[in-house]
């Protein structure tokens, strides 16, 4: 069928299922390893009944790794899709747009990928800087999405395993170049070789993209990646500014925490022999040092010493076994976890405590005065602030 003359013709060398390969397969390892470090993320806030006791405390940085790998991925994942959709859109042009079900089904299947791809990595990047403009709950949609994504891809790939089996090793032939009129001239215009035009072209792009990739990475990594953080002039959080030494996410004020209800404060420990403690009798109880990390989903943390009273000596005096599962409660009447759960694995670890002291401090209201929990490798979110219950689960 004869191309209507309306629509454009592309003949950049670069516009070829080669670059679209090579271009393909970093990006694929980009949202690979953004898609698994994001299981881990979401199965250590919402593990199923399966894990139950069997979570991993060990190492302690654990999840302060995966959740950095996470967004330092999806951020790179940026320019790399930006530049895989180049070197396709030309594609968008081809005539005719559907010639037959099989094909319509592809194109629909990118659509997806696409689409669902660009929402995934907009919504996560504004998730690190807190700003929700959307009526729907993140967590679950950024969890859906990934599972969509997924999907699509595999169909894509099956779709063109062909094509990427072709164009998958440095030295195959390409296709020939766009505008030609088949696969044996590869003369470009002014009489070159196009191939080897082709390719200088191809590493030029790919160094420029290594450096792009490289510097969103250097200048963002640095809020969970230590050795970074004086290049971090894009991250959302300074690791380093917050009361005490240590970022806030939520403030005391932000969620409703009132000096009624600190003034008055209790501890209230669930079990055989359920009790309830005051500030002062808390602060006479046995009280152990810990060096560990404070890890937020949005992708920064950092290591600071904590000193309080470990759960499970507080679970023992109740008569409660080694290894409950506890229901968390906090004071806060603003924010989504207020009331948490927390695994047995966490409560038998005696590197788990509820924190009255940071970094050599009381703790501030910020950062959940009078009593917080802090626990090895574990989703900040789930880091409890301002707790005041400690409810034994069956």
């Amino acid at each position: 069928m004869t191309i209507p003359a309306r629509l454009p013709r592309f003949r950049g060398t670069l516009h070829d299922p080669r670059t679209a390969t090579v271009v393909g397969r970093l990006l694929g390892i980009a949202v690979l390893l953004c898609f698994l470090t994001g299981l881990i993320s979401h199965y250590l806030q919402e593990p199923p009944a399966l894990f139950s006791g069997h979570l991993p405390t060990r190492p302690v940085s654990g999840y302060r790794v995966t959740q950095g790998l996470h967004i330092v991925s999806g951020i790179a994942a940026v320019p790399l899709l930006l530049v895989k959709l180049w070197t396709v859109y030309p594609q968008l042009f081809q005539w005719p747009p559907v010639r037959s079900v099989a094909h319509a089904l592809e194109r629909l299947s990118i659509a997806v990928l696409v689409a669902g791809t660009l929402l995934e990595l907009f919504i996560g990047l504004l998730n690190t800087v807190q700003w929700y403009p959307w009526p729907f709950g993140f967590r679950q949609v950024h969890w859906a999405l990934a599972w969509v994504i997924t999907g699509s891809l595999l169909i894509h790939l099956g779709v063109k395993a062909p094509t990427i089996g072709r164009h998958w090793r440095r030295h195959a032939r390409p296709l020939p170049v766009p505008g030609g009129t088949d696969g044996t001239d590869r003369t470009a215009p002014d009489g070159s070789d196009a191939d080897a035009d082709a390719d200088a072209d191809r590493r030029a792009l790919m160094w420029g993209l290594a450096a792009a990739v490289g510097a969103v990475t250097l200048v963002t990594a640095g809020q969970s990646v230590t050795p970074l953080k004086d290049l971090a002039l894009l991250s959302p959080r300074d690791p380093d500014a917050g009361p005490q030494g240590l970022p806030v996410n939520r403030t005391a004020h932000a969620a409703g925490i009132s000096r009624a209800a600190v003034r008055n404060w209790r501890l209230y420990v669930g079990g055989p022999r359920p009790y309830e403690l005051t500030l002062r009798q808390l602060r006479a109880m046995p009280q152990h040092s810990v060096e560990l990390p404070i890890a937020c989903v949005e992708g920064w943390s950092k290591s600071a010493h904590w000193e309080g009273v470990r759960i499970r000596d507080l679970l023992a005096r109740a008569g409660v076994e080694d290894g409950a599962r506890l229901r968390v409660v906090s004071l806060e009447t603003r924010g989504g976890y207020g009331v948490t759960e927390m695994d047995s694995a966490y409560t038998r670890d005696g590197l788990t405590l509820l924190a009255l002291r940071l970094n050599g401090q009381v703790l501030s209201p910020d950062h959940g005065y009078p009593a917080r929990v802090i626990a090895p490798d574990r989703p900040g979110v789930l880091q409890t602030k301002w707790v005041t219950r400690l409810e034994v689960l069956a």
